[in-house]
């Protein structure tokens, strides 16, 4: 119920950042959203509606290659924005087409990187990247912008390079907000030196499902024999992690490094 909520309100705070800030001045978001943005600029249907049809082939791929939650929630998502963009009415917020692109940019970043956490996605070239971020670990914020590169030609070439230029403004930043927000493409390594190995370990494999190593230690000073667990984990796990360590053992001591690179198996996931 959660995720529901915060996808129906991250969704409609996406719609007020198109209606009020970007569709005003002729600023394109990303993906087939942006998209959507133009030729409701330059044709007579909504771009609501639009969005909803544009996304409807890449929802069906989404059914047979990602989890049924994941999709569940991202149809979710693009009929709140469809039918948010249908009656939320167009008005210009800032006669600054400057700081539309730019707080456009934000506001969309921050509902989509919500959106993310809460492990759906707004369709569009969000599923692309998604499939994308499962197999390697890439930034889910770069590859949304490098696969934005075409709209931002569109529009140079239906409004004005000075527009799209705005739009470059309006990706850039929503990118650079998701990957602050969504940030499971950020491995960390723990390690994690206990006197209670073993209720550790349970916690960790019972709720975290991540593989643990686990090696003998001794105290140079005291001379008591210690556990040393060291598992990998997303950043996006962090919180959960310290509160299972802390439940465990509160006297643990935990040193926490941040990973360049994973060889070998480690489950992604898909948030």
């Amino acid at each position: 119920m959660r995720n529901i909520v915060v996808i129906t309100l991250s969704s409609i705070l996406v719609a007020l950042a198109y209606n009020l800030l970007l569709i005003p001045h002729e600023i394109l978001s990303g993906g087939l959203s942006g998209i959507a943005i133009m030729l409701g600029i330059i044709t007579p249907l909504n771009t609501g509606v639009l969005n909803l049809l544009l996304n409807l082939p890449l929802l069906i791929i989404g059914v047979l290659k990602l989890g049924k939650r994941f999709i569940g929630y991202t149809i979710l998502s693009v009929v709140v924005l469809s039918v948010s963009l249908y009656i939320i009415p167009v008005y210009k917020a800032t006669q600054d087409p400057i700081l539309a692109s730019l707080f456009g940019g934000v506001i969309v970043g921050l509902g989509l990187g919500m959106i993310f956490r809460a492990a759906g996605s707004s369709g569009g070239f969000d599923i692309i990247a998604m499939l994308l971020s499962r197999k390697r670990d890439f930034p889910l914020g770069t590859l949304i912008s490098a696969m934005n590169g075409i709209v931002v030609a569109i529009s140079g070439f239906v409004f004005s390079w000075d527009a799209a230029l705005l739009t470059l403004v309006s990706i850039y930043a929503t990118g650079k907000v998701v990957d602050t927000i969504h940030t499971s493409h950020i491995k960390l390594t723990m390690m994690i030196i206990t006197s209670k190995g073993e209720e550790v370990k349970q916690q960790l494999l019972e709720k975290l499902h991540r593989g643990v190593t686990i090696m003998d230690a001794k105290g140079a000073y005291s001379g008591e024999g210690r556990k040393v667990l060291i598992t990998v984990i997303t950043r996006y796990q962090l919180a959960d992690v310290k509160a299972m360590i802390k439940e465990a053992d509160a006297k643990a001591f935990v040193n926490i490094l941040q990973t360049t690179e994973v060889i070998g198996v480690f489950d992604r996931g898909i948030k």
